[in-house]
């Protein structure tokens, strides 16, 4: 073979074998590149699942630091044969701020006109635990720096009963205020607390109850869960009215509950959050009231759940055919800011129904006559029963439209008591308002 030959074959053969080299080079390079992407993507995915998992177990266990920008919850609505139902509703946040009676105009809550049992915790000393009160775990009585007057903060897992001394009618209502303290995104959202209507006065819930849960969570919206558990029910109850409620737990929130017979409401406030008309499936069998405060972190969160104000009364009853059948009634459920004739705006309730019976009765006039307890002078006290009398005719014209020629008003301070004046249950039947047909 000629020089000119090999050296053509030569250069031939390493054309063709850079050419193979090259090509495989591009090959596992293509291969590697496709290996990369497919990492990649799958980092990604990871990442993303991840993510979602995180979220979906903070909204269902911890809400870890994910504050309020939590997307709102869809509504949903299930129902499976021979199970509990699950009912969830969702509305936007609910108000809060400053409440006048203006806003509490249409509030429909009427408390019972026979007291039970009342406790401002107004007796006991700081760091105590309540007298009227029985636990299986702690609590205290304590002050804050903003909120007038004493609380009893409930410690975490703990069940807590009021000593009544009798148990409940069917027909009763009660009220309490709530303050949360310390309420952030860090905010647990298993931080509840649970109002137990139970068949006994024992520290323990395995038994017939029906029950409200407040949820108090920051970083998703909760609202408020009903259960009723009564042996041999066929058809439990158990309903999530998912509202929007974190912005109202930031202050003082007022808690009314109504039951009649087998109904059962509650309002938060003056919005009614549960109206239930066969929710007590046995009244026999919702004979006391429990407590029991869940998911709070005292320790390190300075959490607490305060509640003061208790009072729980027979009755609850339309006030309205009782004032149109007997031409008078008395009532201790208009309450007033301690030593004012502020109206308290939760008070409303009875007020509404006094202006319906006077529009329906155009003919009808009232006296409006307030009573006091025995704290203070004679003379101031008859001047505070006054001015509360006044308030209350105030109220009826300006936000209910009543003519002020169809009512007077007079104070009788602390003359007629209808209970005696050396306890806090008792004050609180003597501090009432009449309301008697001219």
């Amino acid at each position: 073979m000629k020089t000119s030959d090999k050296l053509l074959y030569c250069l031939s053969f390493t054309l063709l074998l850079c050419t193979s080299m090259e090509a495989q080079f591009f090959k596992k390079l293509a291969k590697k590149a496709e290996r990369a992407a497919e990492r990649t993507v799958e980092n990604r995915v990871e990442r993303e699942t991840s993510k979602k998992t995180d979220q979906a177990l903070d909204s269902i266990l911890e809400p870890g630091s994910g504050g309020k920008q939590a997307p709102r919850t869809t509504p949903t609505n299930g129902n499976t044969e021979g199970t509990n139902t699950e009912n969830t509703t969702t509305t936007g946040p609910i108000s809060t701020g400053p409440k006048t009676i203006e806003v509490y105009s249409k509030f429909d809550f009427v408390p019972g006109d026979k007291p039970l049992f009342f406790d401002d915790f107004n007796d006991e000393f700081i760091g105590d635990f309540p007298s009227k009160w029985n636990t299986n775990g702690s609590g205290e009585i304590v002050t804050t720096g903003t909120i007038p007057g004493k609380w009893y903060s409930i410690a975490n897992k703990s069940l807590t009963v009021p000593n009544m001394g009798s148990t409940l009618p069917e027909d009763f209502t009660m009220e309490f205020d709530l303050k949360v303290t310390n309420l952030t995104g860090e905010t647990s959202s298993q931080a509840f607390l649970r109002i137990y209507l139970s068949e006994t006065s024992n520290l323990k819930v395995n038994e017939n109850n029906a029950l409200s849960s407040l949820y108090f969570c920051q970083y998703i919206p909760m609202g408020v869960k009903v259960d009723n558990n009564f042996k041999g029910d066929p058809s439990p109850i158990q309903n999530t009215m998912q509202h929007d409620l974190r912005d109202m737990y930031q202050d003082v929130v007022h808690v009314s509950i109504a039951v009649n017979k087998n109904r059962y409401r509650l309002w938060l406030n003056e919005i009614k959050i549960v109206d239930l008309p066969q929710f007590i499936v046995n009244p026999e069998l919702v004979n006391y009231v429990k407590f029991y405060a869940h998911g709070i972190d005292k320790l390190k969160k300075q959490e607490q759940v305060l509640i003061s104000n208790l009072k729980i009364a027979e009755g609850g009853v339309d006030l309205r055919r009782k004032l149109m059948a007997e031409g008078k009634i008395s009532t201790n459920g208009i309450l007033f800011n301690s030593g004012s004739a502020d109206i308290l705006p939760q008070s409303m309730g009875i007020i509404r129904q006094i202006s319906q019976v006077l529009k329906q009765d155009a003919s009808m006039s009232l006296n409006i006559v307030g009573h006091t307890d025995s704290d203070g002078s004679d003379e101031n006290n008859i001047a505070l029963s006054k001015s509360r009398a006044e308030s209350v005719k105030e109220a009826l014209v300006s936000v209910y439209g009543i003519s002020e020629s169809r009512l007077k008003s007079e104070g009788k301070g602390e003359t007629e008591p209808v209970a005696e004046n050396d306890t806090a249950q008792g004050k609180a039947q003597n501090r009432r308002v009449e309301f008697i047909k001219l």
